[in-house]
C-alpha cells in the first residue's frame, strides 16, 4: 500500500500518447514487405520449394484451417504451461533470495548454469527419458523462460529505496509484510518487462521441443514440412507462430498498462 501511494503521488500523471500512428506505420511497412515479397517471387519465378509467395501461404492456411488450428492449440498449451512453470519457480526463488540475501550468489550461479545448457541437446534427452508427451515440452519451455524472469524479479524486488525500507521499519513491518506491501509493487514493471521477453520465448521453446519428437503441434508441422520440402506448409506454421507471438506480446503490454498505471505509457512498447 505504501509503495502504491508513494508512486501515485511522486510520479506525474502520464500524458496520453497517440499510438495509432505507430500502428498504422507498422501495418504499412508489413503490407509493403508482403507486396514486395509477392512481386519478387512472381517476377523471378522462384520455385516454391525455395521460397513460396505469400499468396501460396495464405492458400495453404485456407485449405487446412482445422489442421493448423489444432496444431496451434497444442503448441500454445505447451508454451503456456511451460511459461507458468518457469514463472512460478523463478518468482519463488527470487522471493527466497530477497528474504535471504546471502543466498543470491549461489542461486545465480546455478541459474547461469541452467541458462548455459544447450536446449537443442537437452530436448532429445528429455524426449528419450520422458516420452513424446507434453511433459518434455513443458520442461524445455520452462528452462527457456526461467532465467529472464528470475533476473528481473530479483532486481525488481530489491529495487526499494532505503527511505522506503526505513519507513516500513518505522511502521514495524515484518520482512514478509515489506515484501507484500512494498517490494512486490515496485517489482511489477520489472516482471512485465521480463514477461514481454519470456512469453514469446515460450513459443520458441515449445517448437524446439516438438522438433525432437511430438505427435502434434506447429513444431511437428514445420519438421515434417522441412523433411518433405513443403515450404508453403512450413511458412504457414511460421506465420501462425509470428501472429501468436505478437498477440501475446501486446496482450502483456495491455496488462502492464492496467496493473502499473503510474508508469508512462510511452515507455511500454
Amino acid at each position: 500500500m505504501i509503495a502504491r501511494k508513494q508512486m501515485a503521488t511522486a510520479l506525474p500523471t502520464p500524458a496520453r500518447t497517440d499510438g495509432n500512428h505507430g500502428v498504422r506505420l507498422a501495418s504499412l511497412i508489413i503490407l509493403a514487405a508482403l507486396l514486395l515479397w509477392e512481386v519478387g517471387v512472381q517476377v523471378t519465378r522462384t520455385p516454391v520449394y525455395i521460397l513460396p509467395a505469400p499468396s501460396q501461404i495464405v492458400t495453404t492456411l485456407a485449405a487446412h484451417p482445422a489442421h493448423f488450428a489444432e496444431a496451434a492449440l497444442i503448441t500454445l498449451g505447451e508454451a503456456t504451461l511451460g511459461l507458468l512453470l518457469g514463472l512460478s519457480v523463478a518468482l519463488a526463488i527470487a522471493t527466497l533470495v530477497t528474504l535471504r540475501p546471502g543466498m543470491e550468489q549461489g542461486v545465480m550461479a546455478l541459474a547461469i548454469l541452467v541458462k548455459s545448457m544447450p536446449l537443442a541437446a537437452i530436448a532429445p534427452l528429455l524426449t528419450i527419458w520422458l516420452g513424446f508427451g507434453v511433459l518434455p515440452k513443458v520442461i524445455i519451455t520452462a528452462l527457456l523462460t526461467f532465467f529472464p524472469v528470475l533476473v528481473n524479479a530479483i532486481v525488481g524486488l530489491q529495487s526499494a529505496e532505503s527511505e522506503m525500507l526505513d519507513l516500513m521499519r518505522a511502521y514495524r513491518a515484518t520482512a514478509w509484510q515489506t515484501l507484500v506491501h512494498l517490494r512486490v509493487w515496485l517489482a511489477l514493471p520489472y516482471l512485465f518487462a521480463a514477461l514481454r521477453v519470456a512469453a514469446p520465448l515460450a513459443l520458441v521453446g515449445a517448437v524446439i521441443a516438438e522438433w525432437t519428437g511430438a505427435s502434434g503441434g506447429l513444431g511437428r508441422i514445420m519438421w515434417l514440412a522441412y523433411s518433405n520440402l513443403n515450404l508453403p506448409y512450413m511458412f504457414a506454421a511460421i506465420f501462425i507462430l509470428s501472429i501468436a507471438g505478437a498477440a501475446i506480446y501486446f496482450g502483456i503490454v495491455w496488462c502492464e498498462q492496467r496493473f502499473t498505471p503510474w508508469r508512462d505509457r510511452s515507455t511500454h512498447l
